[in-house]
């Protein structure tokens, strides 16, 4: 199947590891360019290199904090340079673990610039770009959580819950410009933040049993997604096969969500 990506621009932020990481893969994958951006810029360069070879693409790698004004313009500079973006997929972000009663105004300052911050700014700039091209596509990558609340991460929660709702009105400014905004809610995705948690908590021997007692915790399919698996469905969204979807909010979460 042709997803019509080959030789689009696609802006992927938190694209060295995780789901951006195999959502980068997967743009190239159908031959689209990429540049992909973190803050560490050993492994964003290393992983840009990579994936150019392997794929045959052009990628580009930015080294930037998109949780500051900063970060996200160095951003937007850069994709100029590439003939400007046509995909933007606003996916960096973390867990928080806090309650509201210790966490600071500093901590709910840094994931509001973090998880929607850094959305406006890459959606003020970047859909510029795309509208001179005549069109675009923006995914934002929120959580289960924005409409499930865990109970250890509010501040989480709460982020991006206002980030999804932020993707709705982004939607309804840019439709007239053949910009599609949409936003996908992951569940549980077996990312090395998730192993890394988990070995702490239950050490190297029995980080898989904790990990998977999680997944049998949320029920539905009782297990982690792979992020190639996540990445399909990105991808999917972004291709001219999905060209009458926006505004809307997917959840891909092996059946974890407990409502309708």
């Amino acid at each position: 199947m042709d997803l019509g990506l080959k030789g689009k621009l696609a802006v992927v932020t938190g694209g060295s590891v995780g789901i951006g990481l195999a959502v980068a893969e997967g743009f190239a994958a159908e031959g689209a360019n990429l540049l992909i951006t973190a803050r560490g810029k050993e492994r964003v360069e290393a992983e840009a290199k990579r994936i150019a070879e392997k794929f045959g693409v052009t990628a580009r790698a930015v080294a930037a904090d998109v949780a500051t004004a900063g970060g996200c313009e160095a951003v937007i500079v850069e994709a100029a340079t590439l003939g400007g973006a046509d995909i933007l997929i606003n996916n960096a972000g973390t867990g928080s673990n806090e309650t509201i009663a210790e966490a600071d105004d500093a901590k709910w300052q840094y994931y509001w610039d973090l998880h929607v911050m850094a959305a406006v700014r890459l959606g003020r700039g970047l859909c510029a770009q795309m509208k001179r091209k005549g069109g675009g596509v923006v995914l934002h990558n929120a959580s289960i959580c924005a409409v499930q609340p865990l109970w250890y991460e509010p501040i989480y929660n709460t982020t991006k819950a206002a980030l999804m709702m932020f993707s709705k009105t982004l939607a309804n400014e840019v439709v007239g410009d053949n910009i599609r905004v949409n936003t996908i809610n992951p569940g549980l995705v077996l990312t090395p933040d998730w192993v890394k948690t988990a070995k702490q908590i239950a050490g190297e021997g029995g980080y898989e049993a904790h990990l998977q007692g999680v997944a049998d915790e949320a029920g539905g399919m009782k297990r982690f997604a792979t992020p190639e698996e996540m990445a399909n469905f990105f991808v999917f969204l972004c291709s001219d096969k999905a060209s009458y979807s926006t505004g809307s909010t997917y959840f891909v979460d092996g059946g974890w969500l407990r409502t309708v």
